[in-house]
């Protein structure tokens, strides 16, 4: 797959097929639409393209909406985009001057000078352009002039895209990354950079990783203890993850702690990605160190159960 970040040039791609759009999750809902691109650009010789922007055009649009959660970084969505076989992603700067636009601009200037799209599979109800002027009717009334035709995708596809998002968030927020994981279509990730903590899990013989999350936006699961799939450099571990502010030991800050199996390398200051398989409990406040330990090797035999 190829990536690119920057219009400023055109891009080269051969009879380009594309839709745009954000793909947070790139859950089943937008599988359905890569699927599509990927076969109809097959039926032409051509290439897929998803057209996505960065940052998200709400931090832009409006600036004091507080309430975003994104459900994949920028990097997740690539390594999602790449695993259901689009062959470009073009990764447009979503900038002041980007978004003021006319909606005629949008489609000469950026669809048509950058893309040279032969087909453009948009949904029934996006809109583009300044003050979101544009819609698919003026994408379509512009077919025959630039040599491309409009897909458009259905509002029952739109609305169950809507919908899985919205599922999909609550579920995270509630825990319940299983439900999230069969609305995904795969298991939820997290990546970050691992950090220096308290290192109180050695003194107890469970040594974790703390994981420095580093999108302020990425959408953090529910407080509790999970079964997770560990990877780092590639290597699959089995792992369980701690979601909270360690209430035992006096903790007030929110912490993302794993403790990898049968692992003992150093790998502060390197990046981790974990996926979340099952949660296995509520974060809870023990009396002592001791029953807290006891409560960890329950966990442990649980989550190797359900990582079997």
């Amino acid at each position: 797959m190829r990536v690119y970040r920057s219009i400023e040039k055109p891009i080269d791609i051969k009879n380009a097929v594309i839709t745009i759009g954000t793909f947070d999750g790139v859950h089943r809902g937008h599988q359905s639409i890569l699927q599509h691109i990927n076969a109809e650009a097959k039926k032409i010789n051509g290439e897929s393209v998803v057209i996505t922007f960065h940052p998200h055009p709400r931090l832009l649009l409006r600036p004091d909406d507080k309430s975003l959660q994104l459900i994949s970084t920028l990097d997740e969505k690539l390594d999602l985009l790449e695993k259901y076989q689009v062959q470009n992603v073009v990764v447009v700067p979503f900038t002041r001057a980007f978004s003021t636009l006319s909606a005629s601009e949008y489609i000469t200037d950026f669809l048509v000078d950058k893309f040279h799209p032969k087909k453009i599979v948009i949904g029934y109800d996006h809109h583009f352009g300044n003050n979101r002027s544009g819609n698919i009717d003026m994408l379509i009334s512009h077919q025959d002039k630039f040599n491309f035709t409009v897909d458009e995708i259905s509002k029952k596809v739109v609305d169950e895209i809507d919908v899985s998002s919205t599922k999909i968030r609550k579920s995270l927020n509630d825990g319940n990354v299983k439900q999230a994981a069969s609305l995904l279509g795969h298991e939820y990730t997290l990546e970050g950079i691992i950090k220096k903590g308290k290192q109180l899990g050695r003194t107890i013989g469970y040594p974790t990783a703390n994981i420095n999350s580093p999108e302020e936006l990425k959408l953090i699961p529910a407080y509790g203890v999970y079964a997770v799939k560990v990877f780092y450099k590639n290597e699959l571990y089995k792992g369980m993850l701690n979601i909270g502010k360690r209430p035992t030991v006096d903790g007030t800050d929110m912490t993302i702690e794993v403790n990898i199996f049968d692992f003992d390398k150093d790998i502060y200051g390197e990046r981790l990605k974990v996926e979340f398989v099952d949660r296995i409990r509520n974060e809870v406040k023990f009396d002592n160190l001791d029953a807290l330990k006891n409560q960890i090797h329950l966990d442990k035999i649980q989550v190797l159960e359900i990582l079997k």
